[in-house]
């Protein structure tokens, strides 16, 4: 059973910056491509941001040029530096696969952004 860990989230102000880590227990982490997606309250979860194995990196019109993910294989673990953070990305952010290959869900990670 895969085990997703995220941390990371927090209170942060409008304008401010946090860096999410998603943790993956799985030993093929290497050869997968790793989502992170967000929920906010009210709202279904929507896709954020994806890193290929290769490292190609895809994102959301809504966070492009703001957030920036990336992996390291040697600790199995991906990363979103969200900068410039507004209000909308109040949320918890989840990671996993691609949906339609989708692990269970781990327990995400809370960000808060105060105007």
């Amino acid at each position: 059973q895969v085990q997703l860990v995220e941390s990371g989230g927090g209170l942060v102000q409008a304008g401010g910056s946090l860096r999410l880590s998603c943790t993956v227990s799985a030993t093929i982490f290497r050869i997968i491509g790793i989502h992170w997606y967000r929920q906010a309250p009210g709202k279904q979860r929507e896709w954020v941001a994806a890193i290929g194995a290769g490292g190609a990196t895809n994102y959301s019109t809504s966070v492009k040029g703001r957030f920036t993910i990336y992996r390291d294989n040697t600790k199995k673990t991906v990363y979103l530096q969200m900068n410039s953070l507004q209000s909308e990305a109040t949320a918890v952010y989840y990671c996993n696969r691609a949906s339609g290959n989708l692990w269970s869900w781990g327990q995400g990670t809370q960000v808060t952004v105060s105007s």
